[in-house]
């Protein structure tokens, strides 16, 4: 048994009003608040940020097509060197809503299409997989990012030209000794 959404959550709607007569629309554009955990760990649209939403309501014959656009900024800190990250997002978001006992309701899984809770509809799951999806899964601050030196971790663009260090093999540690000892006695 499903649950009806919230009717004052931001990113649920009340299709009440477009009726069932297929090619009803309505437009929604407005800027509401995002979600908790929008986004993946490390980089994601801050819960709260402000989401843009431009999105057509429309009826068709078995549901609610919802089309459209929606954009927000995700933030985070770069794959290589860990310096902030802030990138805006804009992807295409369309997606069929079905109403309550429709024959795609009955041709479908429960989980291949999202569907209507009475008039109400929830954008919220569509939204999060538009965007999750339009991220990176390994965010850079820049295409060429050096990241950071790995023996010492400052980033390499913080770093002088010919930065290195010496490393020396643990297995010639001891023939190291001998050759610094005889180097002392001369």
């Amino acid at each position: 048994m499903t649950t009806v959404p919230d009717p004052t959550a931001p990113l649920v709607f009340d299709t009440a009003e477009l009726g069932r007569t297929s090619g009803s629309t309505t437009h929604v554009a407005l800027e509401v608040p995002a979600p908790a955990d929008l986004g993946l760990p490390g980089y994601a649209v801050p819960a709260g940020a402000p989401l843009a939403l431009d999105f057509d309501l429309t009826s068709v014959s078995e549901g609610v097509l919802v089309s459209g656009e929606v954009a927000g900024v995700a933030e985070g800190e770069c794959a290589r060197c860990l310096a902030p990250v802030q990138d805006a997002l804009s992807v295409r978001v369309q997606e069929l809503y079905a109403y309550e006992g429709s024959v795609t309701e009955a041709t479908t899984e429960a989980d291949e299409i999202l569907r209507l809770q009475g008039d109400m509809l929830d954008l919220e799951p569509a939204v999060r997989d538009a965007l999750v999806l339009a991220m990176p899964v390994t965010p850079l601050c820049r295409p060429d990012c050096p990241g950071l030196c790995a023996d010492c971790g400052v980033p390499w663009d913080e770093l002088p030209a010919g930065h290195g260090h010496e490393t020396v093999d643990p297995r010639w540690a001891g023939l190291d000794k001998l050759r610094l000892a005889d180097g002392e006695s001369k």
